[in-house]
C-alpha cells in the first residue's frame, strides 16, 4: 500500500464519514450545535470530502503517483461516503428509501460485475465511463442539498431541490447500470 498524497486524501475522505454521520445523526454527541449548525457542518464535511475525490485523482496523475491500491481505494471511498449519507438521509426522512435502494444496489451490482469481468479478463468492457462520472457528480451535488436541509441564501429550498436532484441522480444511476450491463453482455449478432 503506497502512502502518498493522493492515497492520504482518500483515507481522509473515508475517515470523514463517521465524523459527518455523528454530527448529523447523533445530536446527543453534538448538543453544542443547533440542528441548522449540525446540518451546515455535515454539509461542509461532505462537500470537502467530495472535492478531495476530484483532487486526489488529479494529484495522482499530476505527481505520477497512481497505484493499483489507489485505483481500488478511491471508488470504495466514494461508495462508502454516498451510502453513509443516503442511509442517514433516509432515516432522517430527507430522502426516499427507493432512491437509496437504487443507488446503493447499483453500486453493489456494478462492483460485483467489475470483479467478475476482471476475473474473466474483460475488465475493460466495464471501465468507468463518462456516464458513470456524470452519475457520481449528480449524487455529489444532490446529497449536500439534502444534508443542508434549509433555505440557501434565503431563496433556495434545499430539501425540495435536493429531493428533485437525488431522483435525477437515481435515474442516471439506473441508466449507467444498464449501460455497464449492456457493455458486459453485448448481444451476439446472428445467434
Amino acid at each position: 500500500m503506497p502512502l502518498n498524497i493522493p492515497n492520504l486524501l482518500t483515507w481522509l475522505r473515508i475517515l470523514a464519514i463517521p465524523l459527518f454521520v455523528v454530527i448529523l445523526y447523533f445530536p446527543e454527541f453534538t448538543d453544542w450545535l443547533t440542528t441548522a449548525q449540525a446540518n451546515m457542518v455535515a454539509t461542509v464535511i461532505f462537500v470537502v470530502a467530495a472535492i478531495t475525490d476530484w483532487f486526489d485523482g488529479y494529484l495522482a496523475r499530476r505527481l505520477n503517483q497512481t497505484s493499483a491500491f489507489g485505483a481500488f481505494l478511491d471508488p470504495v471511498a466514494d461508495k462508502l461516503m454516498v451510502a453513509a449519507a443516503l442511509i442517514v438521509l433516509v432515516e432522517m426522512g430527507r430522502a426516499d428509501a427507493l432512491v437509496a435502494l437504487i443507488i446503493i444496489g447499483r453500486e453493489i451490482t456494478i462492483s460485483a460485475l467489475r470483479e467478475w469481468m476482471a476475473q474473466i479478463g474483460k475488465a475493460k468492457s466495464v471501465a468507468v465511463s463518462l456516464l458513470g462520472k456524470v452519475k457520481t457528480t449528480s449524487q455529489l451535488i444532490a446529497i449536500p442539498f439534502l444534508l443542508y436541509d434549509g433555505l440557501l441564501f434565503n431563496v433556495i429550498d434545499c430539501r425540495t431541490t435536493g429531493r428533485i436532484l437525488i431522483w435525477v441522480a437515481a435515474i442516471l444511476t439506473l441508466w449507467s447500470m444498464f449501460y455497464y450491463l449492456k457493455a458486459a453482455f453485448p448481444r451476439q449478432s446472428g445467434k
